[in-house]
C-alpha cells in the first residue's frame, strides 16, 4: 500500500506546498516528486513485470526440476528446449523498452 501526500502545486513555477503542524523550525530543502498518474502507471508496470517474471520462472523451474526416463535424453531434451523457447516469447521485451546501447 503506498501512502500519497495531498499537496498544491503552482501551476505558474511548479512550486509545492504540503502544509503539516509546523514546530517552528521548518527548513526547505529539495525534493524530487513524481505525480500520481506518472507513479500508477510506474506502477502498473511494476505489476506486469512481476507477473511476467513470475511466469518465467513457474516455467524455467522446470529445467531444475527435470529428469528424463533411461533412453529418454534426446526425447526430454527436444521437450526442454520447446519450453525454453515459451519461456523466451514470456520474458520478450518490446523494442521501446529495450535499454539503450552505444
Amino acid at each position: 500500500m503506498i501512502d500519497y501526500i495531498q499537496a498544491w502545486q503552482c501551476i505558474g513555477c511548479g512550486k509545492i506546498e504540503a502544509p503539516q503542524p509546523c514546530i517552528g523550525v521548518c527548513r526547505d530543502r529539495k525534493v524530487l516528486m513524481v505525480g500520481k498518474d506518472d507513479h500508477e502507471r510506474a506502477q502498473g508496470e511494476i505489476d506486469a513485470l512481476r507477473a511476467q517474471l513470475a511466469k518465467a520462472h513457474a516455467m524455467l523451474q522446470r529445467f531444475g526440476l527435470a529428469k528424463p526416463h533411461e533412453g529418454q535424453w534426446g526425447r526430454s531434451w527436444v521437450a526442454l528446449q520447446e519450453e525454453l523457447r515459451e519461456a523466451l516469447v514470456v520474458l520478450e521485451v518490446p523494442d521501446e523498452a529495450q535499454p539503450a546501447t552505444h
